[in-house]
C-alpha cells in the first residue's frame, strides 16, 4: 500500500486485449459534479448522477497512451536525477529493462553509485525491494530460501517453507561475482522462469520481478566470474564510465553539504505491469526484425553473413536471446520517446548493452587492441539497414 503521506500515484494504463487496441486502455479523468442549484431550470441531483454514471467515458486514443507513458518515464528521470548526477544513457537502458521484464547487469569501479542507482529507483517505484550482499561464503538457500522443521501443538512434525529476499519485486545482486557459481546458479531459474525451486515444490516469483547485479570489473581477487548461461541472461551489460567534470563538481556539491534529497514515488507495481504491456504492442516492422537478425548473426564467427574481422577476432557470437532483447528494448526507447514504431536508430541505441556480454574476442583481438565494444561499433557500421521493397507500378 502506498504511504497516505506520498504524493498520488500517476493513472494506471490499463492491460489492453487482442480485440481492443491499447487506444482505449486509459480511463480519463473524471471532473467533480456540478451544483444543480446554481443554474435555473436545473434537474434534480439524482438525475444528473444517474445521467454520469450511464454516460460512456471517452476512450482515449493512442497517442494519449503514449504521451502519458512518455511523461511517466521521464518523471521518473526526474526524480533519479534528485540523487544521481548525469548517468543519462544509464538511466534510460535502466527503465527500458524495468518496461521489458529484463534484468541488469550494471559494471563500474568503485564509487560511481551503481548501488545507490538501484536502490533510488526502488524508491520511485511502489514495489518490494531487497539486496543482497554477495560474499564467498553466501550459499543458495540464503538466497531462495529454505524447509525449517516446525511441530505444531500437537506434536506432529512438519516442513515450512520460509522465502529468502529472491521473493520481491526488484532483488539487487551486490558484487554479483564475488560469490562461487554453486550460489550464482541460484538466480538461473529465478531470473528466466520468475519461479523457484526447493525440493519438490516450485514457488511463483512475485510480479513484476527484475534482477539487477553489480561487479567491479577491476578488482579479480576473490572473485568468480559469471558463467555464460548466466550473463545471457541479463538483457543489459551497462557499462559506467566515470563522470565528466562538470558533473563531478555538481557530486561534490551535493553530497558534501550534508542535504539529503527525498524521491516521490511514480508507479505502483500494477502500473508497472500495464506499462510493460503497452511497451510490448510497439510495432516493430519486418525490416527491423530483419536489421536485428542480420547484426546478430553477423556477430557468429561461423555465419556466413560475418565479415571477415568477426571471423578472426571472435570465437563465439550472439545468440537468439540477444535478438529478442533487441527488439524488446527498441520498442521500450520507442514508447518513452511517445512513438508507434520501432526505428533502426533504436536499435542502435541498446546495441553495445544488449551484445557486448554475448559475444567472446580471442587473443588476436586483444593483441590488436579491439574489445566487444569496437567490435559492435564497427558492425553497426558496416551492417546495412535493409530497404523496402519498391512499390510496383
Amino acid at each position: 500500500m502506498t504511504d497516505p503521506s506520498s504524493p498520488t500515484p500517476p493513472p494506471v494504463v490499463n492491460q489492453p486485449t487482442s480485440n481492443q487496441p491499447p487506444s482505449n486502455s486509459v480511463s480519463p479523468k473524471t471532473g467533480g459534479a456540478a451544483n444543480p442549484s446554481s443554474a435555473a431550470g436545473a434537474p434534480p441531483a439524482q438525475t444528473t448522477t444517474a445521467q454520469a454514471a450511464s454516460a460512456p467515458a471517452k476512450p482515449r486514443n493512442l497517442a494519449d497512451v503514449l504521451r502519458e507513458f512518455a511523461d511517466h518515464q521521464q518523471k521518473m528521470r526526474d526524480e533519479l536525477g534528485k540523487v544521481i548526477v548525469g548517468q543519462t544513457d544509464t538511466i534510460e537502458q535502466l527503465l527500458a529493462a524495468i518496461f521489458t521484464r529484463g534484468h541488469c547487469l550494471l559494471e563500474g569501479v568503485p564509487g560511481l553509485a551503481k548501488t545507490l542507482m538501484v536502490s533510488t529507483l526502488a524508491q520511485i517505484l511502489d514495489v518490494n525491494f531487497k539486496r543482497v550482499q554477495f560474499t564467498p561464503d553466501l550459499m543458495p538457500s540464503d538466497i531462495t530460501g529454505t524447509q525449517v522443521l516446525e511441530e505444531d501443538e500437537s506434536g506432529k512434525r512438519l516442513f515450512r517453507f520460509v522465502e529468502g529476499p529472491i521473493f520481491t519485486n526488484i532483488l539487487l545482486a551486490d558484487e554479483i561475482n564475488r560469490t562461487p557459481p554453486k550460489t550464482q546458479a541460484a538466480l538461473l531459474e529465478a531470473m528466466q522462469e520468475r519461479q523457484v525451486s526447493i525440493g519438490r515444490d516450485t514457488h511463483t516469483l512475485p510480479d513484476p520481478f527484475f534482477t539487477i547485479a553489480t561487479q567491479n570489473p577491476v578488482e579479480q581477487e576473490g572473485t568468480y566470474p559469471l558463467p555464460e548461461a548466466q550473463l545471457d541472461r541479463f538483457m543489459f551489460n551497462i557499462k559506467i564510465d566515470y563522470p565528466t567534470a562538470e558533473e563531478e563538481e555538481r557530486i561534490l556539491t551535493a553530497t558534501t553539504r550534508g542535504d539529503t534529497a527525498t524521491v516521490n514515488k511514480v508507479l505502483s507495481a500494477r502500473a508497472i505491469l500495464n506499462c510493460q504491456k503497452l511497451v510490448s504492442s510497439i510495432a516493430a516492422g519486418p525490416l527491423v526484425i530483419r536489421y536485428a537478425a542480420k547484426l546478430v548473426r553477423a556477430t557468429r564467427p561461423a555465419d556466413e553473413s560475418a565479415p571477415e574481422y568477426v571471423r578472426e577476432l571472435v570465437d563465439w557470437g550472439a545468440g537468439p536471446r540477444a535478438g529478442q532483447n533487441l527488439i524488446a528494448g527498441a520498442k521500450a526507447i520507442a514508447a518513452m520517446n511517445g512513438r508507434f514504431n520501432v526505428e533502426p536508430g533504436d536499435i542502435h541505441r541498446i546495441a553495445l548493452p544488449v551484445l557486448r556480454h554475448r559475444i567472446a574476442t580471442n587473443f588476436q583481438a586483444q593483441a590488436e587492441g579491439m574489445n566487444t565494444d569496437a567490435v559492435i561499433t564497427r558492425l553497426l557500421q558496416d551492417i546495412e539497414i535493409p530497404e523496402p521493397p519498391k512499390m510496383a507500378k
